[in-house]
C-alpha cells in the first residue's frame, strides 16, 4: 500500500548540550565537560520518526529566518519530508533549548520558544489541501493553544483524524474544545492523571478522560509499556525488552509510529505493538531525532516479539 500521508504540526528547536561535572550554582561558572547540538522540539521529533515509520509527512511548523532554521529544514528535507508549508518568522529567532547535565544525569533546561510561539492558524490556513488529504494529523502542544486547537478542529471538519500528545501539559488543562477534536490521546501516566485530578486510579482517570471526548486514550508508562483505554475495552502493551542507552524522544517516537500504523488502517492493538517496538528501539542509541528507528528495522524488531 502507498505510504500513508501524517500532517504533523508542531515545534521545531535546537538543542544545545553542555555535559559538565556538576550543575552551577546561581553565579558560578563550571568548567569542563563536552558541548553537542542537536535538532530538537516534539513536533519536530515527531515529524522524523513518522517519516522513518514509513508514513509520507508534511511538516507544519515556524523557524527563524537564521541558520539555526535553515538547518533544521535541510534535515527535514532530507528525511524525505514535505516542507513547502514551513513559516519563516523573520520577526522571530529560532527555538532552542539550552540543556546542562551533570555527571549523575541531573539537568537544567531553559527553553526559548523563538519563532514556534508566533504559529499562528493564519500560517496553516495555506495548507488546507494537506489538511484535506491527511490521513492522521498528530499535534503536541509545545506551539500556542489557540493553533492547535485550529488545526484539531480543521482536521475534524475534514473528518481526518487527530492524535494528540498533550505535552507539556498546560497548567490549567487542556480546553474541552480541543479534547472533543481529538481521535487519539498520549499521555504518560503523570499527563494523564493531570488531566483527571480526582480520579484514584488511572482507569478512573481513563474513563474520566474518554467521556470528555477522545476515543481512545494511549498511556505511555516508560518500562511498563503501553495500556489503552477505549469506551470498550483496555489492554496493555508491554515494553520492548532492550539496555535504554535515552530515553529521551521515546514518547515522541511512540506517538509517531502510533499514528502512521493506525493511518495504515491496522487495529488499535496492532498499532500500538508497533508504536512500542518503535519507541523502544529509539531508547538504544542517543539522541532524539538521530535515534528514531526506520520501518525495516521496527518490522524486524516485531517478528522477533510476536
Amino acid at each position: 500500500m502507498p505510504n500513508p500521508r501524517i500532517l504533523v504540526i508542531g515545534s521545531t528547536n535546537t538543542d544545545m548540550v553542555v555535559r559538565a561535572p556538576a550543575l552551577p550554582a546561581p553565579g558560578q561558572t563550571v568548567l569542563g565537560g563536552a558541548f553537542r547540538m542537536t535538532p530538537g522540539g516534539k513536533g519536530a521529533n515527531q515529524a522524523v520518526a513518522a517519516a522513518r515509520a514509513g508514513g509520507a509527512v508534511t511538516f507544519l511548523t515556524a523557524v527563524g529566518d537564521d541558520a539555526f532554521g535553515r538547518e533544521r529544514v535541510a534535515e527535514f528535507r532530507r528525511e524525505g519530508i514535505e516542507t513547502r508549508y514551513i513559516a519563516v518568522k523573520v520577526e522571530a529567532p529560532s527555538g532552542v533549548a539550552l540543556i546542562m547535565v551533570d555527571a549523575k544525569g541531573e539537568n537544567l533546561i531553559a527553553v526559548a520558544p523563538g519563532a514556534n510561539g508566533r504559529l499562528s492558524p493564519a500560517d496553516l490556513e495555506a495548507a488546507e489541501d494537506v489538511f484535506r488529504a491527511a490521513e492522521m494529523v498528530i499535534l503536541q502542544l509545545e506551539i500556542p493553544m489557540e493553533t492547535a486547537l485550529w488545526a484539531a478542529n480543521r482536521a475534524w471538519g475534514h473528518g481526518k483524524p487527530v492524535l494528540l500528545n498533550p505535552a507539556p501539559m498546560p497548567p490549567d488543562g487542556l480546553p474541552r474544545d480541543l479534547l472533543t477534536a481529538v481521535d487519539i490521546l498520549t499521555p504518560n501516566e503523570g499527563e494523564a492523571r493531570a488531566l483527571a485530578p480526582d480520579a484514584a486510579t488511572l482507569e478512573d482517570a481513563a474513563a474520566d478522560i474518554l467521556e470528555q471526548g477522545p476515543k481512545a486514550l494511549a498511556v505511555t508508562q516508560g518500562q511498563c509499556g503501553v495500556t489503552v483505554f477505549t469506551q470498550s475495552e483496555t489492554f496493555t502493551v508491554p515494553a520492548l525488552p532492550v539496555r535504554a542507552v535515552d530515553t529521551v524522544g521515546a514518547g515522541d517516537c511512540f506517538s509517531a509510529a502510533l499514528g502512521v500504523a493506525l493511518a495504515e488502517g491496522n487495529s488499535l492493538r496492532d498499532a500500538a505493538r508497533f508504536a512500542v517496538v518503535a519507541a523502544g528501539l529509539s531508547t538504544t542509541r542517543e539522541g532524539a531525532q538521530a535515534a528514531m528507528p526506520g520501518r525495516v528495522e521496527i518490522e524486524e524488531m516485531l517478528a522477533q516479539h510476536e
